[in-house]
């Protein structure tokens, strides 16, 4: 099975550089370090110490791993080189919500960097795939079970 490309900004590849890094050069010793004091501690079947750290520690090389694969698949977007004449990943978007008259910005983003709370939505989630490719001043629709959404597009920019 080929694994499926991660599309990235930069900022979404430094963060993950920057975790994975954390990860392997100071977690890994703190939690090693918590297993030795807790083997210290002698009877390790009634060990809660221990038990919690080795969880640590089995997360801590879970996440190592995904990481890894997220970056070895991954495909990095230039924002400085991304067209603002038509939405694409790595833009910023102001869209106008037709029904409620309410203005909204994202940024357009691979799914591995999407995060809702901070206004970063993914080229797969279905106001993405709708905003990709329009221009300003088009109308698009987004399909959910109650219904179409329409938005205006407003403005188009590079995010950095």
């Amino acid at each position: 099975m080929v694994d499926k490309k991660n599309i990235l900004t930069y900022e979404g590849l430094r963060q993950l550089e920057e975790e994975l890094q954390d990860l392997k050069v100071n977690r890994r010793k703190a939690v090693a370090e918590k297993i030795k004091e807790a083997r210290e501690q002698g009877d390790l079947s009634e060990n809660a110490e221990y038990d919690a750290a080795k969880d640590e520690q089995r997360d801590i090389e879970a996440r190592i791993e995904e990481i890894e694969r997220i970056l070895k698949n991954a495909e990095v977007v230039v924002e400085d080189e991304v067209d603002v004449d038509v939405i694409n990943i790595g833009c910023k978007v102001k869209i106008l919500d037709l029904e409620y008259n309410e203005e909204m910005e994202y940024k357009l983003v691979g799914s591995t960097e999407a995060n809702s709370l901070k206004g970063k939505i993914s080229n797969e989630s279905p106001v993405g795939q709708a905003l990709l490719g329009a221009r300003i001043g088009d109308i698009v629709n987004v399909e959910t079970h109650s219904g179409t959404i329409q938005y205006k597009i407003l403005e188009i920019q590079r995010s950095n």
